[in-house]
């Protein structure tokens, strides 16, 4: 039988429940502990979900039966909190977005390959079965020469002002919440990002209520990516080539078809979607840790790396400064 892969969850928001429910759909995986800094809030998050409960996060990343950890804490704490547990000598799964900034990501990877442990941004919509059929569609060159891609993410969140959507002191705006999906799939699709130009609504809390940025990438094919916490927007994904387009249809992030259209004609291939789709990221962490990987060639730190630093540019052409940036 395979390895058993013994999971640690950090946080006991909503993050960090549905992992803790994609974990019961993931094969050979086990939640084994969570950390928060309320002793009830994971004994009660334990009672749901199973595991040890633990008082400090410091304690979960010390503890001996854990093989790897879910950092599920808000967008300010994942670098310490993810250096907490590399310098425990343990694996790593950290949610978007991987840290505030470049500096702290490059700060997090450095001590990950100075271990020899795995790290993995948790960008789970780049291990969906319909993510993998469209780079097939695109790979059988059924679409020609990829030259542009379009995507979208947005919905009408809270408009309150101390909720975290909307706390520039945690991190919030649309771009690191959501934006940051778009940006991942089009680097996903097309490779490596040459220039951004970006433009956004900044609300009256100082974080961006909706950003538009326009990606010109290595291949010379163009991204139009936006993304908004006040427009419900369709979430949708064409890539288009020479020859005609694909589209991951409903939610790219939640589609279960992809639709490749040409002159010959459309056809709808169907994708399976498992739970609430985070276990294909789980099962991807446990392959890796079962390999001998130290990062996942689907998710790999230097992209990582790289998209941190597109957003530091985004974010400076559209003044939003986080505290972090100092």
């Amino acid at each position: 039988m395979e390895q058993i892969i013994r999971w640690g969850i950090i946080g006991t928001g909503k993050i960090a429940r549905a992992f803790a429910t994609a974990l019961k759909e993931t094969p050979q995986a086990m939640l084994a502990g969570v950390g928060s800094r309320n002793l009830d809030s994971a004994q009660a998050f334990c009672a749901e979900f199973g595991g040890a409960a633990y008082a400090s996060y410091e304690a979960l990343a010390a503890a001996g039966d854990i093989d790897i950890i879910y950092i599920a804490t808000p967008h300010p704490l994942h670098a310490e909190n993810a250096m907490l547990v590399l310098s425990h000598g343990k694996a790593v799964l950290c949610e978007k977005p991987f840290t505030m900034n470049r500096r702290e990501a490059e700060q997090v990877v450095a001590l990950a390959r100075a271990r020899k442990l795995f790290l993995m941004e948790a960008m789970w919509t780049r291990f969906t079965p319909a993510l993998a059929a469209v780079r097939q569609a695109i790979a059988d060159g059924e679409i020609g020469a990829v030259r542009q891609l379009h995507v979208d993410f947005g919905f009408a969140a809270t408009t309150d002002p101390l909720h975290r959507l909307n706390n520039r002191a945690l991190g919030g705006g649309a771009l690191l919440d959501l934006g940051i999906y778009p940006l991942s799939i089009a680097s996903a699709l097309l490779g490596p990002i040459k220039s951004v130009v970006a433009q956004a609504d900044l609300g009256p809390t100082g974080v961006d209520l909706q950003t538009a940025f326009l990606l010109r990438h290595d291949s010379g094919a163009m991204a139009v990516c936006s993304c908004s916490l006040v427009a419900r927007t369709p979430a949708e994904l064409t890539v288009s080539g020479e020859l005609g387009h694909v589209r991951m249809n409903t939610m790219f992030h939640r589609a279960t078809s992809i639709t490749i259209s040409t002159d010959r004609g459309a056809r709808t291939i169907p994708t399976p979607y498992l739970g609430n789709g985070y276990v294909y990221e789980a099962v991807e962490a446990g392959r890796c840790l079962r390999a001998g990987l130290l990062e996942s060639p689907a998710m790999p730190q230097g992209e990582t790396l790289a998209l941190m630093g597109v957003m530091d540019e985004i974010r400076r052409q559209i003044g939003l400064h986080y505290r972090s940036d100092d």
